[in-house]
């Protein structure tokens, strides 16, 4: 929607370093291990990082909402009616072996997602065929028309090497893209892998003759010569082994660590930096996720007294050292989230669907309970039990139970420490109700496996917005998502108002009515309360040893680390140990 900031033949991006020296090492930390280097398949752990080796057909812009230019591909056309698009490729892209990336790739690569991984088949359903139409063309043909969104989000495809997955191994075994492996990959990108201990660690090397690296979407990036990632399986072992210069950035996602843990000599003298990135670029959905698969959470008065048991006053108070606001949007902290009484464009959508969302839609904004004082936790805890007395349950042997008896149970399910200690301080308002609570802890791997198959009573977790919603939101919201393996809709959402919202989102005409059907869309989820709303902070936390730089002014909607910072040699040798080469 809208035009291009930048016009064609462009030098570079605005907020890059057209100059930023290349060389160094940058050290990074993931938690969890890898078993993988196939991310098509939705199984098993793939390296972090992948992403690093390929090239897709367009790259993103920093500094608008949703704009991407050519880099595999050097034209796109579609249609007046958005029907289908056409991509030409440049002539001169090529794999790390030399050889040209053809339209057989692009064709395969987009068979092969969509056969091998249920999320892609779903996100590009619409998408009928790929085929080569020209001897550098490949068009993606859709099932419908006035989608704006189809032929820009299938620029976002990774291109794979068809010849590569389609050969042998050194052994003569003959490759199988359905299937995990370890055997390093061909690419295409600014990155190949150069070394790993599987589970452990993985190093990525620059490509000295990158194709593409005085392409003008890459001018001023992949600056470093070394990117390493080792894996941790705790995060206060992980926390440590930053302190101890074992690794050089980390995103602290913990307000207790942020205000208790980085008092240590290296942050005193300066040689780490805490520094905080305002996120101006999404909106997030952090909250306790009930699984609405499950009967006892498929009526919302007990999702709702849910979210009266949960003191986040108290909470923020007491574990966060008052640093997070109660999130009250889907699209928190972006201009897409609702607020006050739908009006204008709005309205008309939600009316078209008035019998089918609830009445508070129209007549009251949507807020969370409020826990500043001890009159208002108890008063809170009243309004629970009576919501819980109003949904069919009653209090029994001091034990909340259902009609037939049976008691009301809940089983968080947690992979962090951190969040542990969110649910052990929210389980005493939850047992003052009668609920049997239990906490159970698992590590990645088991956690992960576990979401996947659905296999849960409540999570906490969360969605992360663009400004530019779309197609992505049948995963996250959308019913026919709601019962396939592994899609973002964890919590379970069956709803014809909220598809039918969907489509308004997708099927906007311009800007205005997409924030028009955003703001339904999010007002509609907030009062079916399919969520207990969680906290977040517009800021990202981060901690890094002062060894890099960026640009004077970094872009609009990303801090862009490590995309177009640089390794700093006369920083490091003052920082001194870890990456100073």
């Amino acid at each position: 929607m809208g035009e291009p900031a930048y016009p064609p033949g462009f030098p570079h991006f605005k907020y890059v370093n057209p100059g930023a020296p290349k060389g160094g090492q940058l050290r990074l930390a993931e938690d969890g291990t890898f078993d993988s280097f196939n991310f098509v398949v939705p199984r098993g752990t793939p390296a972090t990082g992948l992403n690093l080796i390929y090239d897709t057909l367009m790259a993103s812009s920093y500094d608008e909402v949703a704009t991407e230019y050519g880099l595999i591909a050097e034209g796109v056309s579609h249609p007046a009616d958005f029907s289908s698009v056409t991509y030409r490729l440049r002539a001169d892209a090529r794999w790390h072996d030399g050889k040209p990336i053809s339209p057989e790739d692009v064709v395969f690569s987009f068979e092969a997602l969509t056969k091998n991984n249920p999320n892609q088949r779903f996100y590009y359903s619409h998408v009928v065929k790929a085929e080569k139409t020209g001897e550098r063309d490949v068009t993606f043909t859709f099932d419908q028309a006035g989608n704006r969104e189809l032929p820009q989000i299938v620029g976002q495809l990774t291109i794979l090497p068809k010849h590569w997955w389609t050969g042998t191994d050194a052994n003569g075994k003959p490759r199988d893209i359905a299937q995990g492996t370890l055997e390093v990959p061909l690419g295409s990108g600014a990155y190949r892998i150069k070394s790993f201990i599987a589970g452990r660690s993985i190093t990525y090397e620059r490509v000295k003759d990158y194709w593409a690296k005085d392409l003008n979407v890459n001018v001023g990036k992949d600056n470093f010569d070394e990117m390493r990632y080792e894996y941790f399986r705790d995060d206060t072992v992980m926390l440590e082994a930053f302190k101890a210069d074992q690794y050089d950035f980390r995103v602290e996602s913990s307000a207790k660590n942020w205000a208790t843990a980085y008092d240590f000599p290296a942050r005193t003298d300066g040689r780490v930096i805490l520094e905080m990135f305002e996120n101006r670029a999404s909106g997030v959905m952090q909250a306790f996720i009930p699984n609405l698969r499950r009967d006892k959470f498929k009526d919302p008065r007990v999702r709702r007294a849910l979210n009266y048991a949960l003191d986040f006053e108290g909470m923020n108070h007491t574990l966060f050292f008052g640093q997070y606001k109660r999130t009250n949007s889907f699209f928190s902290g972006t201009e897409l989230a609702s607020s006050g009484l739908p009006q204008g464009r709005e309205l008309e959508i939600l009316n078209t669907l008035k019998d089918k969302v609830p009445p508070q839609v129209f007549t009251t904004a949507y807020t969370n309970p409020e826990s500043g004082s001890e009159e208002a936790r108890r008063a809170n805890l009243r309004e629970a039990a009576r919501l819980f007395k109003e949904a069919g349950y009653e209090i029994k042997n001091r034990k909340l139970v259902n009609a037939k008896g049976e008691p009301f149970t809940i089983e968080f399910l947690l992979s962090s420490p951190a969040m542990e200690r969110v649910a052990v301080f929210y389980r005493p308002a939850l047992e003052r109700l009668g609920i049997e609570v239990s906490i159970r802890m698992v590590d990645t791997s088991q956690y992960i496996n576990r979401v996947r198959s659905r296999d849960y009573d409540m999570i906490v977790s969360g969605w992360g917005q663009s400004l530019s919603p779309g197609n992505e939101q049948r995963e996250y919201w959308g019913s026919e998502a709601a019962d396939r393996e592994g899609s973002r809709n964890l919590a379970g959402i069956k709803d014809p108002a909220v598809d039918a919202l969907i489509e308004k989102v997708i099927y906007a005409s311009d800007r205005a009515d997409l924030v028009a059907a955003t703001h339904a869309l999010d007002r509609v989820l907030l009062w079916n309360e399919y969520v207990i709303p969680a906290w977040g902070l517009n800021y990202t936390r981060t901690a890094r040893w002062d060894r890099f730089a960026h640009p004077a002014q970094l872009p609009t909607y990303s801090y862009a680390f490590p995309d177009i910072w640089w390794f700093d040699p006369a920083k490091a040798s003052k920082a001194g140990g870890g990456a100073a080469k």
